[in-house]
């Protein structure tokens, strides 16, 4: 007597999966999937860190397919996954960490907007399947190819939500300023992808400020927490300002450039204030070639300017989300992908 196998209830039971179902990946499924690419099915992506897996095309299309993605959302996940996979990025450090960062991808381009991938109210949650998916299958090739599993090779104290899934694009409506790609020389009809290490966003909400130096002096407040890494490393931090706080900004005469300076001039502590909690320590002070009994000396949230992210995007509404960055290991990654 034969027994009926329940492939939901099959994927479930294994670790393939990041606790919720997924996809079959058929063979007539892979192979509609594959659609999605120019690429030779067989031509390598890298290998995934820790466990060292070859990644292909085929096996991103499987991932992509168990994710719940659409085949025009393929080019995505293969620049996707070329990104994270360069030496700077440091994908196999994150593996491995205590921490519960995750690569954020920020999307831009024409090829974004055509398959529908979402940067207006609550781009960063639930109920946009180009965000998610996308994410997703990230997710999943870091889990299968990878070995980036809570309790084995990843060390993960708590993860965190934003290890489920973490892509989406602009408020390309609603922006008063040229997109993140653009503002680093890239063309208008670049596919380009972002991806920087950072935490959950923490949402700084502000419906009182009516002018720029006031809401700035609050976003970078947030960006100065004690217990966050970008404040003892050099690291990378992403800010998502939401149309209504950008064009505070830009109605005053403010472009992107001059936010990202004014929040990079504000986001700071003295050490007197971040030796009361937190990451303080004096060798992480001498290592940034600060005096650590120089109590007056101030310490930035974002060593370097360049490394501090300013999109624009979430619906209308007074609130920035503030991503904190990981160590200074890695470091963010952008370039364009093939569609």
């Amino acid at each position: 007597m034969s027994t009926v196998v329940d492939e939901f209830q099959f994927f479930l039971e294994k670790e393939w999966s990041d606790g919720f179902p997924v996809v079959t990946p058929t063979e007539e499924r892979v192979r509609w999937m594959l659609q999605g690419t120019r690429c030779d099915p067989q031509e390598v992506i890298g290998n995934v860190p820790p466990a060292g897996e070859v990644a292909n095309v085929r096996d991103v299309a499987i991932h992509a397919l168990m994710a719940g993605c659409k085949p025009e959302y393929l080019p995505v996940v293969i620049g996707g996954l070329r990104l994270i996979l360069r030496e700077e990025f440091n994908m196999g450090g994150v593996q491995c960490t205590m921490h519960g960062v995750a690569p954020l991808m920020i999307v831009n381009g024409p090829h974004a907007q055509k398959i529908g991938l979402h940067g207006g109210n609550g781009c960063f949650g639930p109920g946009f399947r180009a965000n998610a998916t996308i994410g997703r299958a990230i997710r999943l090739l870091l889990m299968n190819l990878g070995a980036g599993l809570a309790g084995k090779a990843s060390a993960t104290v708590f993860a965190s939500p934003i290890r489920y899934t973490a892509c989406l694009t602009e408020n390309m409506e609603r922006t008063p300023w040229e997109t993140l790609a653009a503002s680093r020389g890239y063309a208008s009809d670049d596919n380009v992808i972002t991806s920087a290490m950072v935490e959950s966003p923490r949402l700084h909400f502000d419906d009182v400020s009516t002018e720029p130096e006031r809401l700035l002096r609050g976003i970078a407040d947030s960006m100065t927490s004690a217990g966050s890494w970008n404040m003892w490393f050099n690291s990378d931090v992403v800010v998502a300002m939401t149309p209504q706080h950008a064009r505070l900004c830009a109605e005053a005469g403010m472009k992107r450039s001059d936010v990202q300076k004014r929040l990079w001039e504000l986001a700071e502590r003295p050490q007197s204030n971040l030796k009361r909690g937190g990451n303080w320590r004096p060798e992480r002070a001498q290592a940034l070639g600060i005096d650590p009994d120089d109590d007056a000396q101030p310490i930035k949230a974002v060593k370097d300017p360049d490394r501090l992210h300013l999109l624009v995007a979430g619906g209308m509404g007074p609130i920035t989300a503030v991503c904190h960055g990981w160590n200074d290991s890695s470091r963010a990654v952008h370039g364009t992908y093939d569609v």
